[in-house]
């Protein structure tokens, strides 16, 4: 078998050709390093590091004598920061297979290369940002082709020479690393939109290229750090910083000082210190417009002063001044484009300003970084103390790097002067420099990450109120809790006026007098509860400032009893927010206040239907627009829940009907639920169990069978107790807009929807299921079928006991006098039809609608309606 063609390696890139034909090669050879272990990988990196490091001066040396730029010493210093630092900050970083990993939460992260990399290297640090780019590309394992900067293209390929011959000797595929040898436009524009990734160091226009290329960018720009020396600073340590930054091989890092604005209170000891240090004050006039026509030529930066010695710059302009100037100072006003000093100069001239206060000072350093400068770096010398005005000038600056009593070149390439700025020789500047990043680039930006993420489900819950008492004549034991146990002083009652005149609440008044605890009572609760209402009451409530709430009544008080609560410890509640919908109740974008602070809340039912004494949920109507406020959230569920069955003997016939077949619904629904639970899924199979058993004769016999009636409330709360943890579905989303557009009663419209609704849910093959990690596949049919037998049904396979139990609860609801369809519960043909697709789409948005173990479509939700409207 024939060997496949080993791409050949040119010589010299000179040409499209050649580069086409190397990039080629370079992209074979990082194949075979992209397989490489970490170990490998760390290896080659520290021999890298290792060989450039050793040749920091031979290096410093041919930089200056190439570009005739600079300061050898100082290059020295930046290539030896651009090998050991570099190295320091990702020798123990993982850049190969798995980087991160937690079990618990099944996540795992992979490290991969991007590919082959595209540098391109500025005249201004040659050297250094060659080492930089080419040890971060080992590092994470991706090839490399540099285009150097035509002044400096012997020191820049030297320097990537040395580092590729230690990096192949410590094992790396050869030419892993590669660069241009005749740089020209062409073949840079070349490089870039054939290359994977763009490693852009430059000024605005090179950026501009290489973010137009067509390729993924890391792009930096051009500074113009400017710099404020407040009235609380230590004046010897801001002015020799910005020397000792400045003056760094000849200003040529992109965040050095361009320049200086002074509170006008230290303004001359300022200059008296920059004097001292060996700084030159232009002269205003002559002296100060010579340079100016010098570092500005027709509106750019004259390309002949960066890295230039301060002498050699004011000898260019005609100015005389001492050989050994550190810096040429320019004192200036105006912070516009058309003044030359306010522009990166990226040489030992600094422009300087005078401000009366600390916000002028800010407003020049605006404006200067807008000049030119934005995203890059600005600098403040400010005693640590001053919070307010080191807020203010983050606050005010758009730049990516602000440093604090800092020489911004050394202290904008980090690790040097704040140990948690990583090390780079690439300064991104965001978006307002137009660029990719706003950090200091390393290693992490070098790396496709590939998250795998494993199947897990999420926490569940089961919770209930603190206390829940229950048997025939628990009230008042329970009761006695609030003044034997928690000593409370004055109680506030929320009811209706049905039961007040009725003297439901005189057992409750009875015995808070019994234990000297002062009441009040609001009997003027609706029975579809209003906001008015609410409000009305929550007026009483702060009027009387009980610690307990008392709700007694069917699901109208308790709702209006959570509301008023609500009200009553949170009189800035917007009901607006606290009704957003959510997906699941933990994440919700809205939080809902702590409850409980001011009062403990008791609910009493005195119907067994809606379960609200354990449940998180109220239901308020605006009267005045006649939007429906429903709330959900754990904070609404009642402190302690006395469910005693002498509340609930004399519930009329039509009552128990309805709130009889609305527990089998909770029942139902919540068992079938996508959020069902091993804790939720026994109450509602024994609420089932019980209304079948019991709803009959509590129907039948009302009073007559205590038993019966005990029963169906123990089942009211079971099933509270289990839709308010596994939510409901579709068939309450639906009954809610049945009487909200048709005032039909809620559990008759629960009763009309039931059996349609469990057909459509018990689909082995839904068009959509619903989204719940725990909720794996479709298999309502398979629990419809378990609760069918646990009710007492039968048949051969889970299709028999499920139309079992749909024909039982036919039965059932027959018995108690349920109709067969909408219709016949004289609802206008016509009305309904012109209300349908209002209330299909309105089902379809309520918060119910979620946890239904198949997701509806909203023709979907039109069909069920029809069929229950016509009985078909």
């Amino acid at each position: 078998m024939a060997k496949k063609d080993k791409a050949v390696l040119p010589d010299i890139v000179d040409s499209a050709e050649t580069l086409e034909a190397k990039m080629k090669a370079m992209r074979q050879a990082q194949k075979v390093f992209a397989t490489y272990t970490q170990e490998q990988v760390d290896k080659i990196f520290f021999e890298a590091a290792m060989a450039a490091n050793k040749q920091r001066i031979p290096l410093a040396k041919l930089a200056v004598e190439e570009t005739q730029r600079g300061v050898v010493e100082d290059k020295v210093i930046k290539n030896h920061y651009a090998a050991e630092y570099t190295y320091n900050a990702y020798r123990h970083t993982k850049t190969c297979g798995v980087v991160e990993e937690d079990p618990a939460y099944g996540i795992k992260k992979i490290a991969e290369p991007l590919g082959l990399i595209a540098a391109v290297i500025p005249t201004t640090n040659p050297t250094s940002t060659a080492i930089f780019k080419t040890l971060i590309s080992l590092k994470t394992r991706n090839a490399i082709i540099i285009s150097p900067h035509p002044a400096a293209k012997k020191c820049t390929i030297e320097a990537a020479k040395i580092v590729l011959d230690a990096a192949v000797k410590a094992g790396a595929p050869e030419g892993i690393i590669g660069w241009i040898d005749a740089p020209s436009l062409d073949l840079t524009t070349q490089v870039m939109r054939e290359s994977d990734v763009i490693l852009a160091t430059g000024g605005p226009g090179m950026v501009k290229s290489a973010y137009s290329s067509g390729k993924p960018a890391l792009g930096v720009g051009s500074g113009n750090t400017p710099v404020i020396i407040d009235d609380t600073a230590d004046i010897k340590v801001a002015v020799n910083s910005i020397i000792h930054s400045k003056t760094f091989d000849n200003g040529m890092i992109c965040a050095s000082e361009q320049s200086v604005t002074v509170l006008e209170s230290i303004y001359d000891e300022v200059k008296k210190e920059f004097a001292y240090r060996g700084c030159y004050f232009l002269k205003k006039g002559d002296e100060l417009d010579k340079v100016r026509k010098t570092i500005i030529v027709n509106g750019a930066l004259n390309s002949k002063i960066p890295g230039m010695s301060a002498y050699a710059i004011a000898k260019m302009a005609g100015v005389d001044v001492p050989a050994d100037t550190k810096i040429l100072i320019g004192e200036v006003e105006s912070v516009e484009p058309s003044e030359e000093f306010a522009h990166e100069k990226l040489s030992p001239v600094l422009a300087m300003y005078k401000a009366k206060t600390f916000d002028e000072a800010l407003q020049k350093a605006e404006r200067l970084v807008a000049d030119g400068g934005y995203g890059h770096t600005s600098s403040l010398y400010v005693h640590p103390s001053q919070k307010e005005k080191l807020a203010k000038h983050a606050e005010a600056m758009k730049t990516g790097r602000v440093l604090i009593n800092t020489p911004s070149s050394q202290g904008g390439i980090g690790d040097l002067y704040n140990f948690k700025l990583l090390p780079s020789l690439t300064l991104g500047c965001g978006s307002w420099g137009g660029n990719s990043v706003s950090e200091n680039v390393g290693v992490k930006h070098l790396l496709n990450i590939k998250t795998v993420a494993e199947r897990r489900e999420n926490m569940l819950w089961f919770r209930v109120p603190e206390k829940v008492y229950f048997k025939k004549g628990c009230m008042p034991v329970a009761l006695d809790e609030l003044g034997t146990i928690m000593h409370k002083k004055k109680a506030f009652i929320i009811t209706d006026s049905f039961l007040y005149k009725n003297g439901y609440v005189d057992a409750v008044e009875a015995k808070l007098d019994e234990m000297g605890i002062q009441h009040s009572c609001f009997f003027d609760v609706a029975p579809d509860p209003t906001l008015q209402c609410a409000r009305k009451g929550a007026e009483m409530l702060s009027a009387f400032e009980p610690d307990t709430i008392i709700a007694l009544g069917g699901g109208s008080a308790m709702d209006a009893g959570k509301i008023m609560w609500l009200m009553y410890e949170h009189p800035e509640v917007n009901f607006e927010d606290l009704a957003m919908d959510f997906m699941d109740i933990r994440k919700r974008v809205f939080t809902f206040p702590k409850m409980g602070e001011k009062a403990y809340f008791v609910a009493i039912p005195t119907s067994a239907g809606t379960g609200s004494e354990v449940t998180p949920f109220a239901i308020i109507t605006d009267a005045d627009t006649g939007v429906k406020w429903p709330l959900a959230d754990y904070e609404l569920l009642p402190n302690m829940a006395i469910v005693d069955v002498d509340n609930m003997m004399t519930q009329p016939k039509g009552l128990t009907s309805a709130s009889g077949i609305d527990v089998m619904t909770h029942a139902i629904e919540s068992y079938v639920s996508i959020m069902a639970t091993d804790f939720t899924q026994p109450l509602s199979m024994k609420a089932v169990k019980t209304v079948f058993d019991y709803l009959p004769s509590a129907y039948d016999n009302g009073a007559d069978d205590p038993i019966a009636r005990e029963k169906m409330a123990d089942a009211s709360c079971m099933a509270g107790m289990a839709f308010a943890n596994a939510f409901l579905g579709v068939n309450h989303s639906m009954a809610h807009k049945l009487g909200a557009f048709h005032h039909l009663p809620h559990g008759v419209a629960n009763a009309v929807l039931l059996t349609e609704v469990m057909r459509y849910n018990a689909a082995e093959a839904p068009a959509k299921m619903g989204t719940f990690s725990q909720y794996p596949y479709p298999d309502a049919l398979a629990r419809y079928a378990e609760l069918g037998r646990f009710a007492g049904c039968t048949g051969k396979d889970d299709n028999e006991v499920f139309e079992d139990f749909i024909a039982r609860l036919e039965m059932l609801k027959e018995k108690i006098g349920i109709k067969k369809s909408i219709k016949e519960y004289g609802i206008d043909e016509k009305y309904f039809l012109d209300t349908l697709d209002n209330m299909v789409e309105q089902a379809f948005n309520d918060q119910c609608t979620g946890a239904n173990p198949r997701y509806p479509l909203l023709k979907e939700i039109k069909e069920i309606y029809l069929k229950c409207y016509y009985g078909k």
